[in-house]
């Protein structure tokens, strides 16, 4: 028979009950949901701390892709005179900076996510995914004022009938969820294997840097050979790219089962991440 503590003890209502998680699959997006506020918190600090003790402040997020543009354009459009599809090269590099600038943003800080914050993860409980959710979040804010700059540029020649923009822009919030989508697998798979294997980390930037060689950002679709195409054509980031340039430039080569194909490997990717990402992060504090 239970004694009269015990039933008052069962008869409680608690606030909060921690217990073990055994489905691999869920994300537990209530709690993501009940700790919001901490999800904002953690966006702020992202925003904040990239141009936080720095002379020229938010300036940055212009800086950035202006002269990574230029630099582009004496590089690859005037030196290796590789083509741009006919269009202004400082409309057609700044269109990839931008697009390619929230992808590797999003992967490459998703993918140190648990040795950057392991300390905190050690001291105080709540969701692990928000650290990722915040990362994607804080470089969508940046990636809108860095392509409100694009649009900026897009109006002048627009205005003098160079470029002229169709309905296929419509679709730019489909390749940007599908990019954050892509980003955010990418950096939570890679994130897990780094608890492990440390000396991953030092292949991360050279593997970014020669996915976005062979991805289209310096260099439009319709020049790649048909031999090297067909390889390409794997990666799921080209048809957003060449989307984005066909809606807002008017020239691209894009395919509705190329977007297709985009969509389903970004929701595959994004379920085998959360798996992965479910399991190390019960046992991850053992080994950083």
């Amino acid at each position: 028979m239970a004694t009269e503590s015990e039933t008052e003890l069962n008869c409680e209502d608690w606030d909060q009950i921690l217990e073990p998680n055994s489905a691999v699959f869920s994300l537990r997006l209530g709690e993501v949901w009940t700790y919001r506020d901490l999800l904002y918190l953690f966006t702020y600090r992202d925003i904040v701390s990239f141009y936080k003790q720095t002379i020229l402040g938010p300036l940055w997020f212009f800086i950035q892709p202006i002269f990574t543009t230029l630099v582009y354009v004496l590089v690859f459009g005037t030196i290796a005179k590789l083509s741009s599809d006919g269009l202004p090269q400082v409309l057609f590099y700044m269109s990839g900076v931008v697009l390619w600038n929230y992808f590797s943003e999003c992967f490459n800080k998703t993918a140190t996510v648990f040795r950057d914050n392991a300390s905190l993860f050690g001291k105080v409980y709540f969701p692990r995914l928000l650290i990722p959710l915040s990362i994607v979040t804080s470089n969508l804010i940046r990636f809108a004022i860095q392509f409100g700059l694009f649009l900026a540029m897009l109006a002048y020649y627009v205005a003098g009938g160079v470029v002229t923009p169709n309905r296929w822009a419509l679709l730019l919030p489909l390749s940007v969820l599908v990019m954050a989508t892509l980003g955010l697998a990418f950096g939570m798979s890679f994130s897990a294997l780094t608890t492990k294997y440390r000396d991953l980390i030092f292949l991360l930037q050279f593997g970014v840097q020669l996915l976005m060689y062979a991805t289209p950002v310096i260099y439009p679709a319709s020049q790649i050979p048909p031999g090297i195409a067909a390889v390409l054509a794997w990666n799921p980031l080209a048809p957003l790219f060449e989307l984005t340039r066909l809606g807002f430039l008017g020239t691209g080569t894009v395919s509705v089962g190329g977007v297709a194909y985009s969509v389903i490997f970004a929701a595959v990717a994004f379920l085998v991440s959360t798996v992965i990402f479910n399991r190390v992060e019960r046992t991850f504090m053992d080994s950083v």
